[in-house]
C-alpha cells in the first residue's frame, strides 16, 4: 500500500469533479478482554479507509457524492473516485453546500508518517490486572471486561489545496465485577490516551465496595428521588443533549432549544447553578481533532463540506445560560452568524475549572435519604421537544441513608430531559474525566461532575438485572 498521503494525492489527481474531499484514515487498534479473572482473548488490527467527497456546480445548486471504502491498494482509488462522481452527478442539489474551505496556515506535519499502537500499550497495565486476578479469585469474585487501545491518524486533503492531518489516540477500560453466584454485579469503565494513567487497584477496589454494598437488597417502588448521578450517567446524558443542539433545528422549531415565539433560547438561563458546559479540540487529556471531519452530512451538526474548517473552543452553556449552538457554515450564512462547528469532546463543570466541588464520596456523605446510580442504559428519545428521554438503570442502584449506603435497591426506568434535570440540579460535584456507558462506541472525550437532582423521575420498576 502507498502511504496515506500518497493516496489522497492520488485521489485528488484523479478527480475531474469541480471540487473534491478527500479523508484517508490509518487505523490500528489492540485489545485484551477477560471472563472470570482470566483473559479469553487478545488481538491487534489495522484497517485503512478513503472517503471521496465530489461536488459538482449546476445552475439548481451544488450537488456532493460521498463514498467511503476500505482499500489496500492505490489501483482501488480511481475506481472509488469514479464511485464518488457517479453519486454525485445522481444527487439532488446539497441543502448544506458552501464553498469548499480554503487553505490556512497550521502547523500539521503532514509528511509525518501515521502513528500507530501495539500490545506495548498495556505494558504497565497487563501485570495490574493479573495482580487483580489472583486477588479477586481468592476472595471468589470474579471480574470481566476488557481493555482496548486505538490509533486514528486522518489525512485531509482539497481540491482548494488545503492539507491536514491529526493523530487520534483512543483507549477505552471496561470492567464488571461479579459475585461467585452471579447475583450481585458492579461496572466501571474509564476513557484513557495511553493507559498509564489507569489505576487497575483503585478500580477494582471500588468494585469491591460496591459489591459490598449489595449484599443487602432493598425493594423500592418507583417515584421521584433524590438521586446523586455520577460522572458517567451525567455524560450520558449531557452527550445527548449535546447531539441534539442543532442551531437549525432550533430556528426551525425541531428541538429543545427552540423558544416558544420562534427562534432560539439562547441568552436564557437553563440552570440556576453556575454550569458550564463546552467543547475544546486543546483540552488536555481530551484532545480531538482541531478542524472539521465529516464522512457525511448529520442533522444540521456536520457538513460534508465544512470538512478541514477550525475547530475551536466553544461554550455553549455559560455560568447556566445557553450562549452557543452548532451551526454548520451553511446554516450561518444563510442567517447571518458566526459558523460553530461540532468539536469531538465535551466537559461539564460547576463553574471556572470545575476543581472546587465536592467529590462523589462527599456527596453521599451529605446526603439524607436518595439514590446513588452507577450508569445508565438503552436510552431513547420520546420527545424531541422538550428533549425526554427514557432508559435504565444498571450494575447497581444504591439507596442512601444520613451519609451511609444502606444496600442495593431493584433497578428503574427513567424518563427526565437533561435540560429539564440542569433546571433542577441542586449540587455539581467535582470535574472529572470519564467514560459514558452507553455512547463509548460513538463519544468518549469527557469530564464530567456528580450531580444531585431533587426529584429524578424512576418511572418504572425495571426487572433488568
Amino acid at each position: 500500500m502507498g502511504a496515506p498521503q500518497e493516496i489522497t494525492e492520488a485521489a485528488l489527481a484523479a478527480s475531474t469533479a469541480d471540487g473534491c474531499i478527500v479523508i484517508a484514515s490509518e487505523h490500528t487498534e489492540t485489545n485484551l478482554r477477560w471472563a472470570a479473572n482470566s483473559l479469553t482473548t487478545n488481538g491487534q488490527m489495522r484497517s485503512r479507509s478513503l472517503t471521496v467527497i465530489s461536488t459538482f456546480d449546476r445552475a439548481d445548486g451544488t450537488r456532493a457524492g460521498v463514498v467511503t471504502r476500505s482499500i489496500s491498494t492505490l489501483e482501488e482509488v480511481d475506481d472509488l473516485v469514479r464511485a464518488s462522481e457517479d453519486a454525485g452527478r445522481d444527487a439532488d442539489p446539497a441543502d448544506d453546500a458552501c464553498p469548499l474551505v480554503a487553505p490556512y496556515p497550521h502547523d500539521d506535519d503532514w509528511d509525518a508518517d501515521p502513528a500507530e499502537t501495539s500490545v506495548a500499550v498495556f505494558e504497565q497495565f497487563a501485570p495490574a490486572l493479573g495482580a487483580a486476578f489472583t486477588r479477586w479469585s481468592s476472595t471468589e469474585r470474579l471480574l470481566y471486561g476488557f481493555a482496548e487501545h486505538q490509533m486514528t491518524s486522518y489525512f485531509l486533503g482539497t481540491s482548494t489545496g488545503l492539507r491536514r492531518r491529526f493523530d487520534q489516540p483512543d483507549g477505552r477500560l471496561e470492567v464488571n465485577g461479579k459475585s461467585a453466584d452471579l447475583a450481585r454485579s458492579a461496572w466501571s469503565g474509564l476513557h484513557t490516551r495511553d493507559f498509564t494513567d489507569v489505576d487497575v487497584a483503585a478500580v477494582t477496589a471500588a468494585l469491591e465496595q460496591r459489591l459490598d454494598w449489595a449484599k443487602t437488597r432493598i425493594d423500592l417502588p418507583a417515584g421521584r428521588y433524590e438521586t446523586i448521578l455520577p460522572p458517567s450517567a451525567v455524560a450520558d446524558l449531557m452527550i445527548y443533549a449535546y447531539w441534539t443542539a442543532s442551531a437549525r433545528d432550533a430556528e426551525e422549531g425541531r428541538n429543545v432549544y427552540a423558544a416558544s415565539g420562534g427562534g432560539t433560547r439562547i441568552g436564557e438561563k437553563l440552570a440556576p447553578q453556575p454550569l458550564t458546559l463546552r467543547s475544546d479540540p486543546a483540552e488536555l487529556g481530551l484532545q480531538c481533532p482541531p478542524f472539521e471531519i465529516a464522512a457525511a452530512s448529520y442533522g444540521g451538526l456536520q457538513s460534508v463540506f465544512d470538512n478541514g474548517f477550525p475547530v475551536d473552543a466553544t461554550s455553549w452553556i455559560s455560568d447556566g445560560t445557553l450562549t452557543d449552538l452548532i451551526r454548520t457554515r451553511s446554516w450561518a450564512e444563510r442567517t447571518h452568524t458566526t459558523p460553530r462547528p461540532y468539536v469531538d469532546n465535551l466537559i461539564l463543570s460547576g463553574g471556572a475549572g470545575g476543581a472546587g466541588g465536592a467529590s462523589l464520596e462527599e456527596m453521599i456523605a451529605g446526603t439524607e435519604r436518595g439514590l446513588l446510580l452507577t450508569c445508565l442504559w438503552y436510552i431513547r428519545e420520546v420527545d424531541p421537544q422538550t428533549l425526554l428521554l427514557t432508559g435504565l438503570t444498571r450494575d447497581g442502584v444504591y439507596l442512601v441513608e444520613n451519609g451511609e449506603v444502606q444496600g442495593a435497591v431493584n433497578n428503574f426506568r427513567f424518563n427526565e430531559s437533561p435540560i429539564g434535570l440542569l433546571g433542577r440540579t441542586t449540587e455539581v460535584g467535582r470535574t472529572e474525566p470519564t467514560l459514558p456507558r452507553e455512547w463509548s462506541d460513538d463519544f468518549r472525550r469527557t469530564a464530567m461532575p456528580p450531580l444531585r437532582v431533587p426529584d429524578f423521575n424512576m418511572s418504572t420498576v425495571s426487572q433488568a438485572s
